[in-house]
């Protein structure tokens, strides 16, 4: 009985807890919510409706929120990639079993809340592509479970708080790259991250040693501290300990090696244990000493083994053929001498190899020929001597070959024309003789350029090379080249420089070359040409420089069109000369007798001309104004119709008549299809009207109809907008408005014209209308389109400046908006592509496209992130591509970050010809260069995951635009 009692009381208390529990569990979640509440009123822009259903009751169906098993308490808040704008609030530190916090990619403003160090069972915090700043919060470090804690590509400041190393002994992955942060790297001794697997610093300003606790970390397996001010002697003690290291990235930074910078063998001796390395990054560190034998063991997992930019002297050791997984190797830019080891020639894995800007002498070795999968050989600035191997031409995968700048001698070997992906050939100054094979100029795959300039070469131009259509640039200066320079060269369309100057060409200069729709480039100084200068030059709305001079010319010269911004420098030595450009000899006039005979012909006819021909010009002209009259009665009937038409009807005729014939004088812009001409209709609206060539191959049929499909469905501010368009069987044209202000090109680069530069405000207001609309295409439009050109020539500036995008003939429809598919997707779908169609302009185009992957928004993107370095470097792409062999991308991170000064100096000077910059403004123009400098870096790495999207962009500019006008 009594046992009885005691299990009724026993389950009647069991039942009383129960309950309890039951409604403080209830009270738990309603305090979740009540924080999660609190935390969405923080949100001040949400453009994926990413809280449309946190209005339902039950919190755990909320999107982004998980709860635990039982559904009491919110145990992960996810929110990634959803363009969220706002503050973090404090109040998501109340969420107390919250195990996971990720707000990556997002715009979250203002400081990180150091009350989320209050919640102690968080494992994972990502915080990763915000707009975060201030300070880390020193409680973070007391997350006693922490194992994931990513803040990178932030704009935090300050010191990294000691507590991260000392307190957070569960953590494995550690980012913090890519902010503003300051001081030394603070891990005491006693402090032990024994668990940590990843540690990322790079990009921010951090000094001092390498602390010699980090080698308590012998888990590490990612260790980047690239791109700070580190210094102090290569951190042997501390990576000598990592076993498990895979990636080692010390680069840009203010290391020495050992023994007052003389000694890189310590170094290379600590590397020995890491058996796992697969990427060993040492550049722009100005290390010295020679490189030791014992890089040969290093693992043989080594995959890339940068080691530009430095002082290391000396040969190449042998040993470094027991690299043979390596890929990468890179050591340009140092002191290196005596010859290319064989031991290269076994690297059977060698993809690229820079051995550029070094001392290296003695033959190139033929058995180089045989590493079948290199795609970029670069010995330029060297010493080497004798004959270009014939077995170059095995290299089927070659891509870059650059031997400029040694003393190469012999002939071209015309096995080359079997590297049947050569996109550039560079053998400029060396000692090459013999003539141009035909197999070479045949290399209808050069797509960037082909330099053989200040060699011995001889003969003629082959005809054969003027098959390269997709070359950017020719320079054959400097030789011995004879003969006449074949008209044939104008079927080089995509030709942007070509220089023949100091040769022997004779006869005339081919008008062929004035028709080149792009060539901005041109000099055939020193040479025998003579005959009068083809009108087509002076025409060409594309030229910028131009020299002819130390010729035999002959024939008036005016200060016209493409000779309007030229000097007599351009034309020296040629006597025959005459015109208005300054200091040339002026035209005599023309003998008086000829205009007697012309007046004696004038009296003579006019009579005869008055009594036969007036009845007729008067029965002509009351037909053309009765023609007239009835024409505008038509009009005048329909012109309601047409105030109600979305796109007005023109005519072929009314075209002609506003273009004046599509006169050459009206022209304004030439494409890879067609022509650009400005016109005014009857009603004074000035127009631009794009006519595709009239012999319209299937390539350009299908670039005007994607082009107004585009246009016809797309409405933005910035984007250009379509008035109508006019088709027939032998003309196709689409109408636009005239932008007054021409192209953002000609205001970077002015030519011709009182036209001046942008100051800073102007060009970051540019590319926020640039970034708007490239926000729209990919975003919001109701087809979702790639425009795959984007470049300063395709934006053009109305009235008031405001730009607007245009040119979409070779864009990509990637599928309608209501399918809802994500710009991040890598599968993109494209209608109507084109096989062989070029996805944009060189030096604009997305790397991963020149390995076929299909057009998508992140190629965009990096097209954007070019333009933002253009306008900063104040430097074409393309300049960079043909005098250095960079993109530009890789010339400014080649100064990134500590060695941008330079470059930012030049860019007030030059962005400020409007505006006078006051002593308190010019640190603010000084941060604003910098700040577009890093998100073009951003926008143009190289892994297209990696880059943001244009919402992501358009915002970020947005408030740079902001803070410019009110800092």
């Amino acid at each position: 009985m009594g046992y009885r009692k005691f299990s009724a009381i026993n389950l009647l208390l069991l039942t009383i807890v129960f309950y309890v529990v039951r409604a403080e569990n209830g009270v738990q979640v309603l305090d979740d919510r009540a924080s999660l509440v609190s935390f969405m009123s923080q949100i001040t822009h949400d453009p994926e409706n990413a809280f449309e259903n946190w209005n339902s009751p039950d919190v755990c169906k909320w999107s982004g929120v998980l709860c635990d098993e039982n559904g009491n308490r919110v145990v992960n808040l996810t929110l990634s990639e959803k363009s969220l704008q706002g503050t973090i609030a404090p109040s998501l530190s109340k969420l107390s079993y919250l195990v996971i916090l990720d707000l990556s990619g997002n715009f979250f403003q203002g400081h990180i809340p150091a009350e989320l160090g209050s919640l102690s069972r968080l494992q994972a915090i990502s915080l990763l592509s915000n707009r975060l700043e201030g300070h880390i919060p020193n409680e973070l470090g007391f997350l006693h479970q922490l194992e994931y804690l990513n803040l990178g590509s932030n704009k935090l400041t300050g010191d990294i708080p000691i507590s991260l190393f000392c307190n957070g002994t569960s953590l494995k992955y550690l980012d913090l790259s890519n902010n503003s942060l300051t001081g030394e790297i603070h891990w005491k001794n006693q402090c032990e991250l024994k668990e940590l697997k990843y540690l990322l610093l790079w990009s921010n300003h951090l000094e001092g040693e390498v602390p010699q606790a980090l080698s308590n970390s012998s888990k590490l397996e990612w260790l980047d501290l690239g791109s700070n001010s580190l210094t102090g002697e290569l951190p042997s003690k501390v990576v000598g300990k990592m076993v498990h290291l895979q990636s080692l990235q010390l680069s840009y930074n203010r290391f020495s090696s050992h023994f007052g910078n003389t000694d890189l063998k310590p170094f290379f001796a600590s590397l020995a244990n890491c058996s796992n390395l697969t990427e060993l990054n040492l550049a722009g560190n100005h290390l010295g000493g020679e490189l030791p034998s014992i890089i040969g063991t290093f693992s043989t997992k080594l995959e890339k083994l940068n080691l530009d930019d430095n002082h290391i002297h000396g040969p190449i050791p042998p040993q470094i053929s027991n690299l043979v997984n390596i890929t990468l190797l890179n050591l340009s830019n140092n002191l290196l001498n005596g010859s290319i080891p064989p031991g290269l020639f076994q690297l059977g894995t060698l993809e690229r190899l820079y051995l550029s800007n070094n001392s290296l002498s003695g033959h190139i070795p033929p058995a180089l020929g045989n590493v079948s999968h290199l795609g970029l050989l670069d010995l330029s600035k060297n010493k080497l001597c004798g004959a270009i191997p014939d077995s170059f031409g095995k290299l089927s995968q070659l891509r870059r070959l650059l031997l400029y700048e040694n003393q190469l001698s012999g002939t071209i070997p015309p096995s080359l024309g079997q590297s049947i992906n050569l996109e550039i050939l560079d053998l400029s100054y060396n000692r090459i003789s013999g003539t141009i094979p035909t197999e070479v100029a045949g290399l209808s795959s050069l797509k960037l350029y082909l330099n053989l300039s200040s060699n011995h070469l001889q003969g003629h131009i082959p005809l054969e090379l003027t098959k390269m259509n997709m070359v950017l640039a020719i320079d054959l200066s400097s030789n011995n080249l004879s003969n006449t320079i074949p008209s044939q060269l104008g079927s080089c369309i995509a030709l942007e420089n070509l220089n023949l100057s100091q040769n022997i060409f004779e006869g005339l200069l081919p008008a062929s070359i004035g028709n080149l729709p792009y060539l901005k480039e041109l000099d055939v100084s020193f040479n025998r040409l003579t005959g009068e200068i083809p009108d087509s030059l002076q025409a060409s709305s594309a030229l910028k420089q131009l020299n002819f001079s130390y010729n035999s010319f002959c024939g008036n010269i005016t200060k016209n069109g493409a000779f309007s911004s030229l000097t007599i420098k351009s034309f020296l030595g040629n006597n025959r000369l005459c015109g208005s450009i300054e200091g040339m000899q002026k035209c005599h006039r023309k003998r008086t007798r000829n205009l007697l005979v012309a007046i004696l012909l004038s009296l003579l006819i006019s009579p005869i001309f008055c009594i036969a021909g007036y009845p007729l010009v008067l029965r002509s002209k009351f037909r053309r104004q009765s023609l007239v009259f009835n024409l505008k009665g038509i009009e005048d009937g329909k012109e309601a119709m047409r105030n109600e038409r979305k796109y007005p009807r023109i005519s072929h005729r009314q075209l002609m008549e506003a273009t004046v014939g599509f006169s050459p004088s009206t022209l304004i812009g030439s494409g890879r299809f067609g022509h650009v001409y400005k016109g005014v209709l009857q009603d004074n609206t000035k127009i631009a009207v794009k006519v595709l060539h009239s012999k319209a191959d299937g390539e350009i049929s299908w670039s005007f109809k994607r082009e107004c499909q585009i246009l016809k469905r797309t409405r933005h501010r910035n984007l250009i907008k379509i008035i109508t368009v006019c088709s027939r069987p032998d003309f196709n044209a689409i109408v636009l408005p005239l932008m007054p202000n021409g192209s953002l090109e000609n205001h970077l680069y002015p030519g011709h014209g009182p036209k001046h530069g942008l100051d800073l405000v102007q060009l970051v207001s540019i590319c926020s209308d640039v970034a708007e609309g490239m926000a729209y295409l990919h975003h919001y439009s109701p087809i979702k389109v790639v425009h795959c050109d984007l470049k300063p020539s395709n934006i053009l500036l109305d009235d008031d400046m405001t730009a607007l995008v245009t040119d979409f003939g070779i864009s990509r429809l990637v599928k309608v908006a209501d399918e809802k598919i994500s710009v991040n997707d890598s599968a993109v779908y494209s209608f109507g592509f084109t096989d062989g169609l070029f996805c944009g302009s060189v030096g604009y185009i997305a790397p991963e496209y020149g390995i076929g992957k299909q057009a998508s928004p992140q190629g965009d993107v990096y097209s954007f992130g070019v333009l933002l370095l253009e306008i900063v470097a104040g430097r074409r792409p393309t300049d960079v591509l043909f005098k250095e062999g960079l993109t530009l991308h890789e010339w400014i991170k080649k100064h990134y970050p500590n060695r941008l000064e330079p470059i930012v100096e030049e860019a007030i000077e030059r962005c400020a010809p409007c505006t006078t910059i006051q002593h308190d403004s010019r640190k603010i123009w000084h941060d604003m260069i910098l700040e577009l400098i890093e998100l073009g870096i951003i926008c143009t790495q190289y892994n297209p995951a990696s880059r943001p999207t244009m919402l992501d962009v358009a915002y970020e500019i947005r408030c740079l635009k902001q803070y410019l006008y009110s800092p």
